[in-house]
């Protein structure tokens, strides 16, 4: 690693200690890696330590969501951080990349590695989207983003770190977009790089319960948070539309938890800059 910073690898989990001990087995040894465990009830950080004593286990006492990898960042000392799920681990040679790739781009503030799911290793349909992003930019590796899955993501840890990590209010389900939206508005840049590759196999844990109405109220209050009045309406009616093609049920229940969260988002609601809102609107035009 003499030609780039240094990269620590966290991992958010709760109650899925079989499928983290084989996630940690693949990563291997050599890098330091951070365990935040979200209150999981089938011995998931005993389990851990007895296996893997190099690994730090962190036990916050509840359940943070994607809030917990902020906390596991914050436990690390290394420049750059790679998130995994537990049912997810990079490649071999991946994080080699990506140190390389931040060191040669002090502007980067988020890489998004390709992602190849299953045993089948097809690639992740929100990659293909990324590959064909218009925001091709010089001083990137790669093409420019404003999303990622989380599961796939290495970031800058200062720069992670300084517009606040994950929201705790999220939980899991649709947490990476106002991530991305913050480190945008910051000024740093967001690429996806398909040299670093990542490998997710979420058919071996299956969905949390919840997990798409929780996505449709933080997609919702992404769009308030951050996007302009008329983007913000635009984006409602069509989250709210393609919701209910899939389930008006759940479709309201996704409603109905993000207006509860209405008071604290108009008080946190700060608009994303001008030239962040053209390049989202660029994105969209062609997606």
């Amino acid at each position: 690693m003499d030609d780039g910073p240094d990269v620590g690898i966290v991992i958010a989990t709760r109650d899925r200690r079989e499928a983290l001990l084989a996630t940690l087995r693949r990563l291997g040894g050599g890098r330091p890696v951070v365990v935040v465990d979200n209150g999981s009830r089938d011995g998931t950080p005993a389990a851990v330590r007895a296996a893997f004593p190099a690994v730090t286990v962190l036990e916050p006492g509840e359940n943070l969501g994607a809030a917990a990898r902020t906390v596991g960042a914050r436990a690390l000392d290394t420049p750059v951080v790679a998130f995994c799920d537990d049912d997810s681990w990079w490649a071999p040679g991946a994080l080699e990349h990506a140190a390389g790739v931040f060191a040669a781009h002090p502007g980067l503030g988020l890489l998004a590695a390709r992602v190849l799911v299953g045993d089948d290793e097809r690639l992740d349909p929100t990659r293909a989207v990324m590959a064909a992003s218009p925001l091709a930019v010089d001083r990137l590796p790669g093409p420019g983003v404003l999303g990622f899955v989380a599961c796939g993501a290495v970031v800058r840890r200062d720069a992670f770190l300084a517009v606040g990590g994950f929201d705790g209010r999220y939980g899991i389900g649709g947490e990476e977009r106002l991530l991305a939206l913050d480190l945008a508005a910051a000024g740093w840049d967001l690429a996806y790089v398909a040299g670093v590759v990542a490998h997710h196999h979420p058919g071996r844990c299956g969905p949390r319960p919840g997990r798409v109405r929780r996505q449709l109220r933080n997609d919702l209050w992404s769009a308030w948070l951050r996007r302009p009045a008329r983007s913000a309406l635009r984006e409602t009616v069509r989250l709210v539309a393609d919701a209910v093609k899939r389930g008006p049920v759940t479709a309201a229940g996704g409603v109905a938890a993000a207006l509860r969260g209405a008071r604290w988002v108009a008080r946190e609601r700060a608009v994303v800059p001008p030239a962040v809102e053209r390049a989202l609107r660029s994105i969209e035009a062609v997606g």
